[in-house]
This record gives structure tokens, C-alpha cells and sequence, in this order.
């Protein structure tokens, strides 16, 4: 139903062009000022928020969108983490998303689509095997995100089961995972 209704937006839209490119320094203070009115003031209260907290993303995985002026009109990161261990007790290197926003004035236009491909392309050009997130189940399964493989997987912190997925880059990458998810990127200098 929500790719009917974002087709449908998309047909009523007036034309809008943006384009992808990488996070720059110059884009924080848009982006979190973007962030901020997109999720609200508590948007740092959430578990994924705490894996991400004093890290940076992983390389070359902050992206936005900006309009034809350069504005920052949508933003997505990838996060390093570990996605719990193996059957054989080993940590499975993943990829955590998010948070992904648009600005409210631009919804509806296919940025968020765009922004959710370009950083599933990215990762997986990167050799990453999975990407795991937390978020609204029938938006991000049309990119090939389920909850199966996070089963026996636990954010830190409260979440709702349903909206906890993953999308597997390698075939198998997180069979038989379980554990905890745990922060392994590069902390903030």
C-alpha cells in the first residue's frame, strides 16, 4: 500500500530535482537542523541513536540529497556495528541505517527511494553483507528488508520486534546470528 501511495504522490508532484552526493562537514548543522524537525527533539532518546553516539559514520555511507541550489533536503547514514555472533561465536560486521529524513516540503518526490538505493548501492560496492534497521516495515521491505534474520538479534535498549529488520548484501551473511547489536565503528576524535 505505501508504494501505491508514494507512486501516486509522485504522479501529483510537481517536478523536483535533486541530486545524491556525499556528506561534507559544511552539511551538519543542515542536516541536524533537518533531522530535528523531521523526527522531533526526543529523535536522540531512541536505541539506535546510542549505537550511533560518538561514532562516525562508515566510510563513504553519509549521504544527502540537495535541491537545485545545493540545499540539504534529505539525509541517510550507515553505521558500523556488530549484528551479534555466529554459530561458531564469531561477530558479524553489519551495517546499521539511519537515520534517514526529508525535508517535509520535498515528501512524496522519490528522495527518500533515492536516498535508500544510493546508500544500499554504496554499501554493497563496499563489500558490506548486511543492513540492519529499525523503522516502519511496509516503507522498507520494497528495498528487501525483513525482521527474519533479526530473530534472535536484540537492539540495546527498548524496541518494537516489528520494526527491528535487516537486508542481507551476502546471501547468508546473517544466518544463525544472534546477541547483541553493539557499536564497532570509529569513535569520534
Amino acid at each position: 500500500m505505501a508504494t501505491v501511495l508514494d507512486s501516486v504522490r509522485a504522479l501529483f508532484a510537481p517536478a523536483s530535482t535533486f541530486t545524491i552526493t556525499a556528506e561534507t562537514p559544511a552539511d551538519v548543522v543542515a542536516r541536524e537542523t533537518l533531522l530535528d524537525r523531521a523526527m522531533g527533539a526526543d529523535r536522540r532518546l531512541k536505541s539506535s541513536e546510542k549505537i550511533r553516539q560518538n561514532r562516525v559514520p562508515a566510510e563513504g555511507l553519509a549521504l544527502v540529497a540537495r535541491d537545485e541550489d545545493g540545499h540539504v533536503i534529505g539525509t541517510v547514514r550507515l553505521w558500523n556495528i556488530e549484528a551479534g555472533i555466529s554459530p561458531e561465536g564469531n561477530a558479524i560486521d553489519a551495517l546499521l541505517l539511519g537515520p534517514l529524513a526529508v525535508c517535509s516540503s520535498h515528501e512524496g518526490k522519490g528522495i527518500g527511494a533515492a536516498l535508500m538505493r544510493a546508500a544500499i548501492g554504496q554499501a554493497h560496492d563496499r563489500g558490506h553483507g548486511a543492513v540492519l534497521l529499525v523503522g516502519d516495515a511496509a516503507y522498507y521491505e520494497r528495498f528487501g528488508f525483513f525482521g527474519g534474520k533479526t530473530q534472535h538479534l536484540v537492539m540495546p535498549g527498548p524496541c518494537d520486534r516489528a520494526r527491528f529488520l535487516a537486508l542481507e548484501l551476502k546471501a547468508g551473511w546473517l544466518e544463525g546470528a544472534a546477541g547483541m547489536i553493539v557499536a564497532s565503528g570509529r569513535k569520534l576524535a
